[in-house]
């Protein structure tokens, strides 16, 4: 009895012979028709309308463009804009930088704020240095563009004719602003003990800048309206007793003190 099984079983083909006869049955393979080389291919389906409606767009959004502008000139809209930057730019960067002074000051605080805090206010420190720089360049810009001042005079300090001292306090702040920002953003340049305290001493040179700005601000332009003056005065008040604070801190720490 067990004879014809055993023959059975040598019989029967291998597993992987049995295995590719079944793919060659169950999936016969059927050659592709070769193209000839010079016959194109089939045509490629497109979306309905695709290029014909990005053919008019092109045209279109430029001539759009141009009537906007073109709608704006002749409304006086641009005229508005540019009073409104005459006096408002000045006013931005004043504002946002004054934030910068405050919010840098908040994150030398050790006594109320955590870590955490004080990288958050680090990231509004940079964040609104930022923004005065831009309202800044934007201020210059409308200032030579409006003919209050020469190109000449806001790059040289004490070089305009008509107010060579106010300007020339605008154009000291703006330059040690830049630089402040330009060595904040490499920090990690500064790396032994001089080069920290050069950055340091850089780096506070910020508040005399500040208040060359206030200066240059409340003086150089029109006349400031009394809130306007009394949050300079704020702002003034509350930059100088956190530095007082900070300097005692400091000095405590160092032991310079009880």
């Amino acid at each position: 009895m067990s004879a014809p099984r055993l023959e059975s079983r040598q019989n029967r083909p291998p597993r992987s012979g049995r295995r590719a006869a079944h793919r060659a049955r169950s999936s016969p393979t059927v050659p592709r028709p070769r193209r000839p080389p010079g016959e194109p291919g089939p045509p490629v389906r497109r979306p309905a309308g695709g290029f014909a409606s990005t053919a008019v767009l092109r045209p279109a959004l430029p001539a759009a463009l141009l009537l906007f502008i073109a709608v704006t000139l002749h409304s006086g809209a641009m005229d508005t804009l540019m009073r409104f930057l005459d006096f408002g730019a000045g006013v931005l960067a004043l504002v946002s930088l004054s934030v910068t002074v405050l919010w840098g000051l908040a994150a030398t605080d050790r006594m109320v704020l955590h870590s955490g805090h004080r990288l958050l206010a680090q990231a509004v420190h940079r964040g609104t240095g930022i923004a005065g720089l831009g309202f800044l360049g934007l201020h210059i810009w409308v200032k030579v563009a409006e003919g209050h001042t020469g190109a000449a005079s806001a790059a040289v300090p004490f070089t305009d004719g008509a107010r060579p001292g106010l300007i020339g306090l605008g154009t000291l702040a703006a330059y040690v602003f830049i630089a402040v920002a330009v060595t904040g953003a490499v920090r990690g340049a500064f790396t032994g003990i001089t080069a920290s305290r050069w950055w340091r001493a850089l780096h506070m040179s910020a508040y005399l800048a500040w208040g060359m700005a206030l200066v240059h601000g409340l003086k150089s332009g029109r006349v400031a309206a009394g809130w306007a003056v009394a949050g300079y005065a704020v702002c003034l008040v509350a930059v100088a007793v956190r530095l007082a604070l900070r300097l005692r801190d400091s000095r405590r720490n160092s032991g310079e003190l009880p």
